[in-house]
């Protein structure tokens, strides 16, 4: 019987998880669950899977968990040390889908232990990539990805010598507003932001992959993951979301994967790696698809996508000021405060400013230094704000 844990329960991804852990009860230990304000289905799950514990972001939400626990004999915990104190518990197999930069300390965590760290938490990997993938090695973990387009290209790399790879071309649905202009995405909206045309995700994943920034998030968490140059890296529009990233070779050959656009997928790859098992998701009709759409990204409109490359470029601590500058504007937008384009422009200041008074490229990555790049980020964000107009 597996041990496992699942950091971010009550996400998209972590429901995912669950509902193939249900489907094979029998097989899995349940550990550890964690979850942010949702105490109810957190505490509902724990109960359902028998969890040793289960965790709440917050600390002022841990009374509420210990009433919905109460005569489960599930240990209630909450806030940031507890979670880190969750993934010390020993475990074989941790999802990681805590959503934003939250997540890299408990991954970290958890790579110390030896585990395997199946991980969606992509922020982990554009604000850290070499001290995690560094830190995995250094303790014979593994990491396997679970985003849709780099599990697509770790499975198009089976069997593949790496330095064969000429290109790695990674999809991306165009979201809501890949035909908009300009002037009209200037008066975006929340709830149109909210729509996405293929996938069903959270709030927050879904509007960054509206503005594009879950895109250059997963550029960057490309690179950082498979060690590929920048310039290997394309990105290609796919409406349809059928193909979600093809390798290519330096005979010209491309393999490309394609699926439903379901994560459990994704998830239940790294869940059963390196088996393949059978996957309650959709067979894809290639008579019923038809035609596969592509198109090159407009960086232009999409901003995003370009502020990506230059925080490659850049390296050392541009990545955790480019994540944690987009999670201070994205809360912004949700708020009302700002426009839709207003979050490109405010991350893009803020690495400008930070590139001259922080020297982002010097120094050695280590949590501490990565953390106090993420709180500046988020100050100056804050700063800025109120200049701009809604």
């Amino acid at each position: 019987m597996r041990r496992i844990s699942i950091f971010g329960a009550t996400g998209s991804i972590g429901q995912s998880t669950i509902d193939l852990i249900r489907r094979d009860r029998a097989a899995y230990d349940v550990v550890a669950l964690t979850g942010g304000g949702n105490i109810d289905l957190l505490a509902k799950d724990a109960i359902e899977l028998g969890a040793d514990v289960a965790v709440t972001a917050y600390e002022d939400r841990l009374d509420d968990l210990k009433a919905a626990l109460s005569g489960s004999g599930v240990q209630a915990a909450a806030g940031a040390q507890a979670l880190l104190e969750a993934a010390d518990r020993e475990a074989d197999w941790i999802m990681s889908a805590i959503v934003g930069s939250a997540g890299l300390a408990p991954g970290l965590h958890a790579l110390r232990h030896g585990t395997t760290l199946a991980l969606a938490n992509k922020e982990s990997l554009v604000t850290a990539g070499p001290l995690l993938m560094r830190t995995a090695q250094g303790h014979g973990a593994r990491v396997l990805p679970v985003d849709s387009e780099h599990s697509a290209v770790f499975q198009g790399l089976v069997g593949e010598d790496q330095s064969e790879v000429e290109r790695v071309i990674i999809t991306a649905s165009g979201g809501p507003f890949r035909d908009w202009s300009l002037e009209r995405l200037e008066g975006a909206t929340l709830a149109q932001a909210c729509k996405h045309p293929s996938w069903d995700m959270g709030q927050r994943i879904t509007i960054d992959s509206a503005s594009m920034f879950n895109k250059a998030l997963e550029i960057i968490e490309t690179k950082e993951y498979f060690g590929f140059d920048p310039d290997q890296i394309e990105v290609l529009v796919h409406p349809g979301s059928y193909v979600h990233a093809l390798v290519g070779f330096r005979d010209g050959a491309l393999m490309a994967h394609m699926g439903a656009p379901d994560m459990r997928h994704a998830i239940g790859y790294a869940l059963h790696w390196p088996e393949r098992r059978d996957l309650p998701v959709a067979r894809l009709d290639l008579a019923k698809v038809g035609l596969l759409r592509f198109e090159a990204p407009d960086e232009t409109r999409f901003v995003p996508l370009r502020l990506a490359r230059e925080v490659m470029e850049t390296g050392g601590l541009a990545g955790a000021v480019f994540n944690a500058a987009k999670e201070a504007a994205l809360d912004h937008f949700i708020a009302g405060k700002i426009g839709f384009l207003d979050m490109a422009r405010l991350v893009e200041q803020v690495l400008n400013q930070m590139s001259v008074d922080v020297r982002l490229d010097a120094g050695s990555l280590s949590l501490d230094n990565v953390l106090a790049a993420d709180k500046e980020a988020r100050a100056r964000v804050a700063a800025l704000q109120p200049a701009l107009k809604k």
